[in-house]
């Protein structure tokens, strides 16, 4: 994107590293994340004020562990070392850094020891997160202490002189209450930022983006109903007019009414042209009998392309696919450009896409997090029910109802989320949590009903609160709303006589079930 100034995040494999592009954004200064061993070209493209480096899940001893670059040693620029970023900063600094004999995972309390402009305006005692297994133990030259946890002699530290910093503790999570102000002082005290990135700019840019991206030929765009591919479709509708084709794949795998509201939108409110597929019969039979969660995202993945390559054989000239992927998308799925991560899942529209796909894609949101987006829909006119809506997993509810898949189990869960969904909105909590959906589990109970005995399907609720999604803890609904949810759940939906809530938080757990 165009800016006059930007914080460059190098990428060291982290599961919060684009959370820290995300904090940065908020601040108002443009940020992107960028692999460790991206040549210095690249970085200068961005007029980077200063460099993060971000956390991951190696040891700086281990063969093969990513290493600082050259330049970042060479340049004037201020750096800020979290986690793993700090230990490598003293690992090349002459510092030495070991594995602790009490690992830190979770909450910690750190004491500043030492006035610092990165700390300042903080209380000199507060809770941080930790997460990690090493520790840094002797400072390099030139740095000193200026906060310390009962376990890191070193919690954070400084070169002063030298603009550096390091954090053993992760700033850019919501469970650190001061982190937000740490990486303001970074970005504005630090690095004497102006501040005046929004994402407002991001539409125009992404319109000459597509544009560039494809000059000519049909586009087509995969519509899936939720709110990203929504955005991605009026980008590309905005940048290339007519030259865009939307195709919508009823894959018999989406929520209840989620096809009628797709036609409507698109069709009768944005006159876009929309190609709609009836394609139930065919995922069905491919996603006959599979029951691991990651295989089915491969299949689902590469029908829908499969589907997609046979709709444009019908257009003339379509070489381009539009698609709806965000930044969440990329770091848990590790796509081939950002390897350097574990990878937690594949995302049907990252890794799950084959690799002799003919179509060239186009990923106009990839650098978007999900508030983001839903900014630049507002701005684009979208709807605000289509805006506002939770988000939907790319394979539907393929991968929420667990176990092998039939059309039968996926009526069942169909009525039971949108039992969930419908008394959520009654109670005026839809928009107070950021997702909430029905699972339907391959687990069988004991019941009583009426006079009778049964054994039938159980179902799992589960709704969360979340800033990023890459973080998220459960959703303490009413009892009054779940008594009513499961005793409607119960009556209405055939063969279900169990309904329980997922009380798990994101980490340890994923916000989808598979």
């Amino acid at each position: 994107m165009t800016q006059n100034e930007a914080i460059v995040v190098l990428d060291y494999g982290s599961q919060y590293s684009q959370l820290i592009v995300r904090r940065v954004r908020e601040a108002g200064v443009y940020s992107e994340l960028v692999r460790f061993d991206a040549d210095e070209a690249t970085i200068a493209a961005l007029k980077p004020k200063g460099v993060i480096l971000s956390g991951g899940p190696n040891s700086v001893y281990a063969e093969g562990a990513p290493q600082l670059p050259d330049w970042v040693l060479a340049s004037n620029l201020p750096v800020l070392g979290i986690c793993y970023g700090l230990q490598l900063q003293a690992h090349h600094l002459g510092g030495k850094v070991a594995p602790s004999n009490d690992r830190e995972f979770g909450h910690a309390v750190i004491t500043i020891t030492a006035e610092s402009p990165l700390l300042a305006d903080i209380p000199s005692e507060h809770s941080v997160w930790m997460s990690h297994g090493d520790r840094l133990e002797t400072l390099p030259a030139g740095w000193h202490p200026i906060a310390v946890s009962p376990n890191s002699p070193y919690a954070a530290a400084a070169d002063e002189a030298r603009r550096w910093y390091g954090l053993q503790f992760h700033p850019e999570v919501v469970h650190s209450p001061y982190g937000k102000q740490v990486l303001h002082n970074f970005i504005y005290r630090i690095c004497e930022c102006a501040g005046s990135w929004q994402p407002s700019q991001f539409i125009q840019e992404a319109v000459e983006r597509i544009q560039q991206q494809a000059p000519s030929g049909q586009v087509i765009c995969a519509l899936s109903g939720g709110v990203d591919s929504a955005v991605a479709a009026l980008l590309a509708h905005q940048a290339i007019g007519e030259r865009l084709t939307c195709i919508f794949v009823d894959n018999g795998l989406l929520r209840r009414g989620e096809a009628e509201q797709v036609s409507r939108t698109f069709r009768d409110h944005f006159q876009i042209e929309l190609i709609t597929v009836d394609a139930a019969e065919e995922f069905l039979a491919a996603l006959a009998g599979v029951t691991d969660p990651e295989q089915k995202r491969k299949i689902i993945g590469e029908k829908f392309i499969r589907i997609f390559e046979r709709e444009a054989r019908n257009l003339d000239d379509a070489a381009y696919l539009v698609q709806g992927t965000l930044y969440p998308d990329v770091i848990e799925s590790t796509a081939p450009d950002r390897n350097v991560a574990v990878k937690i899942k594949t995302h049907h529209n990252v890794g799950g896409l084959p690799a002799d796909m003919k179509l060239k894609v186009i990923e106009p949101l990839r650098m978007l997090f999900k508030d983001e987006v839903r900014a630049a829909g507002l701005a684009l006119g979208l709807p605000e029910d289509w805006v506002w809506r939770h988000p939907f997993p790319g394979p539907g509810l393929a991968v929420r109802l667990l176990g092998a898949i039939s059309f039968e189990r996926l009526e069942t869960l169909r009525h039971a989320d949108a039992i969930f969904l419908e008394e959520l909105r009654a109670a005026g909590l839809y928009r107070a949590t950021q997702q909430a959906f029905a699972v339907l589990l391959p687990v069988q109970s004991v019941g009583v009903m009426g006079d009778y005995r049964t054994y039938a399907d159980t179902i799992a609720i589960r709704a969360v609160s979340t800033e990023d999604f890459m973080t998220a803890d459960w959703a303490r609904l009413p009892y009054e709303l779940l008594a009513k949810v499961s005793s409607r759940i119960v009556n209405e939906v055939t063969g279900v006589n169990r309904v329980v809530y997922d009380i798990s938080s994101k980490p340890p757990a994923t916000i989808e079930w598979e």
